[in-house]
């Protein structure tokens, strides 16, 4: 698998950005790996890197994206956090990402069983996770289908608050980024949120989360 070089990374669209996303999580959800020589590519990226996506996911130990996407050095801008909650500085690292380093598309990924979405499910206080927390609140509240068992034992109410914070945040990117809003509507990136499945590895993508001004992405 070649590194990847500025001229390889101004061919790719953000539709082909996220197609490449599909395909590489497809290899690791079949165990079919591409064969990459991680040592060459520290070397060949080492005067430079073009990664083709940045990717905010959650610091869980089984969501890495260079792994679920089946990517290698120098492919992806990887972002985690607890949560996969959005601040001030992972704006600017997506800025960076996109604006500066050339970036075709910024994907916001949850998981299942998430633990951060648990604590602030059921409220958690403790130290400075409480204020990680209160990023995640939010989509607890707009979470009304459930009415009872609002709380971490109720698993199909976790999963549903996961799925709003993701599709939150993508919101709140394009809210609180002039940057990342007009290189969306200029066509220069996309956006996408999706839910990492810990148990089979397998990553949907929310089609209504999907900004792009190309067609053909929902495909």
């Amino acid at each position: 698998m070649k590194t990847l070089t500025r001229e390889m990374q101004e061919a790719i669209t953000p539709t082909m950005a996220l197609e490449l996303l599909k395909e590489g999580n497809i290899r690791f959800i079949n165990n079919l790996k591409i064969n990459r020589n991680l040592l060459q590519q520290a070397n060949e990226t080492s005067d430079g890197q073009h990664p083709f996506a940045v990717i905010l996911s959650c610091i869980d130990s089984r969501t890495s994206a260079e792994l679920i996407f089946d990517q290698g050095l120098g492919d992806i801008f990887s972002v985690r956090i607890a949560g996969n909650i959005l601040n001030e500085d992972i704006l600017g690292s997506m800025e960076f990402g996109c604006k500066v380093a050339g970036s075709k598309i910024i994907v916001v990924l949850g998981h299942t069983r998430c633990g951060a979405i648990k604590g602030a499910c059921d409220h958690v206080e403790m130290g400075n996770l409480t204020a990680l927390l209160s990023k995640i609140s939010p989509a607890v509240e707009e979470e009304q289908t459930t009415k009872e068992n609002r709380n971490s034992e109720n698993s199909d109410f976790v999963e549903k608050v996961a799925t709003l914070n993701v599709k939150r945040t993508v919101k709140s990117i394009m809210e609180r980024s002039p940057i990342i809003k007009e290189m969306v509507h200029s066509g220069q990136i996309g956006i996408v949120g999706g839910i990492h499945d810990i148990s089979t590895g397998e990553v949907n993508f929310y089609p209504e989360t999907m900004l792009f001004t190309s067609t053909g992405t929902n495909s």
